[in-house]
């Protein structure tokens, strides 16, 4: 059984014999070879047989993989983990190059030359604090979990969960987790599109939008294309050259 990422700040994805092209994200990306070097043009700049990158938000960047397979990361910049990829970046530097695999592991901390995607994440979630939620944000999480599917979830319906106002509730949780409730309900939203848009290929792209909480499929065009650079139908297209872990 295929292991689950469970922090919902964290989309990856494995990409086969594909070149990516991405112009707009608003998260931070993490691109890694799961086997053979590749080249990408990074802001403009042209990086030939690297292993892998991390980038900024917003920055543009190509990728050719047609021997290989790449991962793909994608992390909120704003929750704890986005934060913590903040810190590792110097004045000015918005994006770092892994030349060979050894620097890519010595960056993340692996204690080993490995392209395992799990065991990447795990020890970037190893750099984190220990996380203790308070109890209301713990309820939270559960209901999105639960509920992520709902179009009429507003900020007042979790405040009346935990008999806090909207505003005290949205302090506490960015507080804890770095982030904000309508971001946290965003990436859930967002992850299940993915995996639903890859695992149930005769599924229109309208029905999955209405299925996972959006109004309609404008509506996950926006903020797919927002958050990831590609809208969910490059996805649907690639789809046979694509998973989701």
């Amino acid at each position: 059984m295929k292991k689950q990422i469970n922090n919902p700040f964290i989309l990856a994805l494995k990409a086969h014999n594909l070149t990516v092209e991405i112009h707009h994200h608003s998260a931070y990306q993490i691109v890694l070879s799961n086997d053979t070097p590749f080249t990408s043009t990074i802001n403009g700049q042209l990086f030939e047989r690297i292993h892998g990158f991390l980038i900024k938000p917003q920055v543009p960047h190509f990728c050719i993989a047609e021997k290989g397979s790449l991962n793909v990361l994608n992390i909120e910049p704003y929750s704890n983990v986005g934060l913590e990829l903040l810190n590792r970046f110097g004045p000015n530097q918005d994006h770092i190059v892994f030349h060979s695999p050894t620097e890519a592991n010595m960056f993340f901390q692996t204690g080993k030359d490995t392209f395992d995607i799990y065991t990447i994440i795990d020890a970037l979630l190893l750099t984190l604090p220990p996380a203790r939620y308070d109890e209301r944000v713990t309820k939270i999480v559960e209901y999105i979990k639960a509920n992520y599917f709902q179009q009429d979830i507003t900020p007042q319906t979790f405040a009346d969960m935990v008999f806090l106002s909207p505003s005290r509730l949205a302090a506490l949780f960015k507080q804890q987790t770095g982030s904000s409730i309508s971001k946290y309900l965003l990436w859930t939203r967002l992850r299940q599109v993915t995996y639903l848009t890859l695992s149930e290929k005769g599924r229109s792209l309208t029905d999955i939008a209405y299925d996972t909480g959006f109004y309609d499929l404008p509506q996950l065009n926006k903020y797919m294309y927002q958050m990831f650079g590609m809208p969910p139908k490059a996805l649907k297209h690639n789809s046979d050259l694509i998973q989701v872990y």
